[in-house]
């Protein structure tokens, strides 16, 4: 019996077919203003912290109001954030990649309105629900991982940490105290999906042991294979392993001296968890940018090797990043990221000022081949 499609015709193969499963474009959602003028803005302004203005060619203007938000949200919450947007900027707003919320002005007098609403938003304990801020020579909005509730493999909270830091920052979050941008970034475990290889401040979650062995399970509820094709250091093989009963299992055995503590091992194999109470903690790391400006992109470098995770506020970790942004507002050249400033002065220096211990932990002797051998920067090289 022939095969008879309903639906699709081989005469007329593109009939009635569906070609874009998905989110409908995103120039469908530009403000008139951006679309008319896009590929084609002169300059951008901050007017004060957290407000901006761009203006075209034409001579348009669209004026931004940012506002702090949160990385994971509730219905609730985007929901009152569109309702925000359909009352003062025609339903258009921007989510920026560091979690902040832009709401879109074509005329400047909507400003005020829109931000005495903003600030008059508030939770029940007291704290803004829409802080304005996050631009220019301030500090940014952490962007930030999942943290102990979301993820499997961290040594360290995200949402904990991040509120901890932000509640010391906060203040210079709606100010242009700093002498440039100020880039804070938050990854709970080597894995580093936040971004902080390249942040002017870095929080790191740092496992220091390697995963435990749960023999008596593992063959059950692992592919062995995958487990040891997981690792990236070739630290875990195949093993026998005689239980205290006098059962033989088919299990792994663990190379301690290659094992990096990625967690990648058990990403694959749930009997081999990386999470202790003593050995996970919180690297700091600084001086990292993206920008090309001035300098060449830099990569962050460890400055504090270890601290506890000190729950709820981890006040060794806000104490060292508050001590580091003063010392840095203090003592760095307008325009002159950390990372650039802590180069001017020296890296001993800036150990000193900031009052941080030196150990042999921190320093880099990483020099592979490609160190050498690939291009480094963006910079333009002509």
């Amino acid at each position: 019996m022939a095969f008879i499609s309903s639906g699709y015709n081989p005469d007329k193969p593109m009939e009635n077919r569906i070609t874009d499963i998905g989110p409908r474009k995103y120039d469908e959602f530009y403000p008139p203003v951006i679309a008319k003028n896009k590929g084609k803005w002169l300059y951008h302004e901050y007017l004060q912290p957290g407000i901006m203005v761009h203006v075209a060619e034409s001579g348009d203007e669209v004026y931004t109001v940012r506002c702090g938000g949160a990385r994971i949200m509730s219905v609730s919450h985007i929901r009152e954030i569109c309702e925000i947007a359909d009352k003062y900027c025609g339903g258009h707003l921007r989510f920026t990649t560091r979690n902040n919320i832009e709401f879109l002005l074509d005329k400047k007098d909507k400003i005020e309105p829109l931000k005495k609403d903003l600030e008059s938003r508030k939770f029940d304990g007291g704290s803004f629900k829409f802080p304005i801020g996050g631009t220019g020579a301030g500090i940014s909005n952490i962007v930030h991982t999942q943290g102990w509730i979301h993820c499997h493999t961290p040594a360290t909270d995200a949402s904990g940490t991040v509120k901890a830091t932000m509640d010391v920052l906060f203040e210079d979050f709606q100010q242009h105290r700093m002498p440039a941008h100020v880039r804070v970034s938050m990854a709970c475990c080597l894995n580093m999906c936040g971004a902080v290889h390249c942040s002017d401040i870095a929080i790191l979650g740092f496992h220091r042991k390697p995963p435990l062995l749960d023999h008596e399970y593992l063959d059950k509820m692992c592919e062995i294979p995958l487990a040891i094709a997981a690792c990236p250091t070739a630290a875990i093989k195949p093993a026998k392993i005689e239980l205290p009963n006098g059962t033989k299992v088919n299990s792994v055995a663990v190379n301690e001296s290659r094992c990096m503590f990625c967690g990648n091992c058990y990403t694959m194999c749930p009997s081999m968890p990386l999470a202790d109470t003593e050995g996970d903690g919180i690297v700091l790391m600084v001086g990292g940018k993206v920008s090309n400006r001035i300098s060449n992109p830099k990569f962050s470098k460890v400055v504090v090797a270890f601290i506890p995770n000190e729950v709820p506020r981890w006040p060794t970790m806000t104490a060292t990043i508050k001590k580091i942004v003063e010392t840095y507002a203090a003592g760095a050249n307008k325009y002159e990221r950390l990372g650039d400033w802590a180069e001017r002065i020296g890296w001993e220096r800036f150990f000193e000022k900031c009052e941080l211990e030196f150990t042999h932990h921190l320093i880099d002797d990483f020099r592979d081949p490609a160190y050498y051998t690939w291009r480094q920067t963006t910079n333009f090289k002509f």
